[in-house]
């Protein structure tokens, strides 16, 4: 191993703030190639690993493996509403034309997208913007990608009564459920009641989504241990994520989120943020999407106007500093095999969808 790589790795010279690694005491790096080094490196409890490439004031944690949802412990007691909530979300009924279920935006078979640029809503309206994937929604502090709803609860709200997604409203889909005997059963054991209220219709299908989550991924079985779960090029591209590309400053956690908004300088004619803060300065601003499977999701961005992961990483390569542009990005100059080891490593953090039974409706 040439010093040279192994200073590289452990200094991190590279033009921006990094932050503290604690000294591990029993760091012994062996020898054998660049891929080896890394190997060793990675295979060490994250607080050792080399410092990553971040700008000050990011909202930072470190990469980790896949968290359950936090309803997980409490799925037994919540097992009525989840089962009525899943029910619900397949549920073409609470649409206007019986025809549009939350499923219809969101198919488990898809990783919880649609597969399209835009969904297609009520009346064959083309929706203005990308149905992103809810798998691990129970993670994001706002929801929609310009933050406009703060709670699944709330959120629910929106494409049932959007005039271009579902075109429905709450008290016809509340008077819909009430005529179908079959579902009277289900409300009272998970609320106590067959009453049907807004409210109950909201809160079962938050609770459902809160149990959608991501499957393990290879990178998971590395940080659990299995070293080799990762090939040379998915390493390299950890090591690059993590640093001379700057992925890390907004997709750093185990949900590669920042759980914050920025503005891409892809926003095109849509505002964003602004839409709900109505401050200037948050002009197209939107969510920092997970990039857990984010090779399953695309089409990618707000719009789904990117088709091709290649495509986001070359923007990134050479983006160009505009009015609004968040300050966190600036041209990388990767090379086009280090753009493809990002591409790898972005592999081995995507995996297929944990199997899914669609329920059977109530008569």
């Amino acid at each position: 191993m040439k010093p040279y790589l192994v200073a590289f790795l452990l200094v991190a010279v590279v033009a921006c703030s990094v932050s503290k690694v604690a000294k591990d005491p029993v760091l012994k790096i062996p020898a054998g190639t660049y891929e080896d080094t890394l190997r060793y490196l990675y295979s060490r409890p994250a607080k050792y690993w080399p410092p990553p490439c971040i700008d000050s004031g990011t909202n930072f944690s470190e990469l980790a493996v896949l968290p359950e949802s936090p309803i997980e412990p409490y799925k037994d007691s919540l097992k009525h509403k989840i089962a009525l909530g899943k029910m619900l979300f397949f549920d073409p009924r609470l649409s206007k034309s019986n025809m549009i279920a939350c499923a219809t935006c969101h198919k488990p078979e898809l990783s919880w997208t649609d597969g399209r640029s835009r969904s297609i809503g009520h009346d064959s309206a083309i929706n203005k913007r990308n149905s992103p994937s809810i798998q691990n929604v129970w993670f994001y502090h706002k929801l929609f990608w310009d933050g406009r709803s703060s709670s699944l609860e709330d959120q629910a709200f929106s494409p049932i009564n959007s005039e271009t997604e579902m075109s429905s409203d709450m008290p016809q889909a509340t008077g819909k459920l009430r005529r179908i005997k079959g579902y009277q059963s289900y409300f009272e054991a998970a609320f106590g009641d067959h009453e049907i209220t807004p409210e109950e219709i909201t809160e079962a299908l938050a609770v459902f989504q809160r149990t959608i989550i991501s499957n393990k991924s290879s990178f998971d079985i590395f940080m659990q241990g299995n070293s080799k779960a990762l090939t040379d090029a998915q390493l390299r591209g950890l090591q690059l994520f993590r640093t001379k590309a700057r992925c890390i400053n907004c997709h750093n956690g185990a949900l590669f989120s920042d759980n914050s908004f920025h503005n891409t300088g892809l926003a095109g004619n849509d505002d964003g943020l602004f839409f709900k803060t109505k401050i200037t300065n948050d002009k197209g601003k939107f969510k920092t999407p997970s990039l857990r499977d984010v090779m399953k999701t695309g089409p990618w961005l707000h719009d789904g106007s990117i088709t091709q992961v290649a495509d986001l990483i070359e923007h990134y390569n050479r983006i160009t500093q505009r009015s609004r542009t968040d300050k966190l990005l600036v041209p990388l100059h990767l090379s086009s095999v280090e753009k493809a080891d990002i591409l790898a490593f972005l592999q081995s953090i995507s995996s297929d969808p944990v199997p899914f039974n669609v329920p059977q409706l109530p008569e």
